[in-house]
This record gives C-alpha cells, sequence and structure tokens, in this order.
C-alpha cells in the first residue's frame, strides 16, 4: 500500500472536530465530517454545500476525490451531486462537499455528522494529440448500450 504525508490546516470553525481519518484499517476513503454550526436539513431534490472546517495540501501528481457514504446512499438516498468530486493539488480552500438528497424525505445534517470519503488518487495527465484517423476497433463507434446490458 502506497502512503503520502498529506498536510490539513485546521480552520477555525472546526476547533472541536477530529481530523479527517479512516474509520478501518483496510478503508480507502477517509471520512470527513460536516463543520456546521447548526442542523441543515436537505429537502428532497436539492442540493446544499457543506463545509468540513479543513483545507489540504496535496504533492503534486495527486487529486483527492469526493465521494459518497454508501451507508448515506442506501438508508437515505444521500449522495454527492457531482461524484466524484475532484480536488486538484494547487487548491488551498477548504473542502466542501456538495451533497444531493434523491430521496423521499428530509434529511438532517448536524455537526460532526460524516457526510463523505475521500480517496487521494496519482494522477496521470494526458498530452492531447490531433489525428485525422483514430485506430479501428470492433466496437467502433457504437455507443450507449451497445455492449449490451
Amino acid at each position: 500500500m502506497n502512503k503520502i504525508t498529506v498536510k490539513f490546516q485546521r480552520l477555525a470553525h472546526a476547533s472541536d472536530l477530529a481530523l479527517p481519518s479512516y474509520a478501518t484499517e483496510g478503508a480507502v476513503g477517509i471520512d470527513i465530517a460536516a463543520a456546521i454550526d447548526r442542523p441543515r436539513c436537505l429537502q428532497p431534490g436539492t442540493i446544499m454545500a457543506i463545509p468540513t472546517g479543513f483545507a489540504m495540501e496535496l504533492p503534486a501528481g495527486y487529486e483527492a476525490q469526493i465521494r459518497p457514504r454508501s451507508g448515506l446512499a442506501l438508508k437515505h438516498g444521500v449522495t454527492i451531486a457531482n461524484a466524484p468530486g475532484t480536488i486538484d493539488s494547487d487548491y488551498r480552500g477548504e473542502i466542501a462537499v456538495i451533497l444531493l438528497n434523491n430521496g423521499n424525505r428530509d434529511f438532517t445534517i448536524t455537526r460532526g455528522m460524516r457526510i463523505a470519503q475521500m480517496v487521494i488518487a496519482e494522477v496521470t495527465r494526458c498530452c492531447p494529440l490531433e489525428v485525422n484517423d483514430l485506430d479501428h476497433t470492433v466496437r467502433g463507434a457504437d455507443g450507449f448500450g451497445s455492449t449490451g446490458i
């Protein structure tokens, strides 16, 4: 397992919150929590940006992916609106999570609630090259659903 150091800066409104952490030894995503001053109601069909109270410094060549927590998605229909959200290595602002309630009931977000998980991933950058033709394949230009269900 690869390990890198990621610097987290605690912002004033997160003074009592735990540093983002892994729930178990085998966890891939680090849990991040809501740094809100009062409960917030996320109504069905609505989207809300929730602050986490932390900024971070990723090493060059890495990104952070913000992903839904499976329990919130299954039990409440709460997910990440832009899943996975991407945090670039040169961003230094507060991490925020864009939550979407796909469920049919109000969902209350409280201070310190684990609302998402963050996966740190190495990035490969491409070098775009314009060409007149692409190599042919059996699939060709057949698109959505072309390979069956």
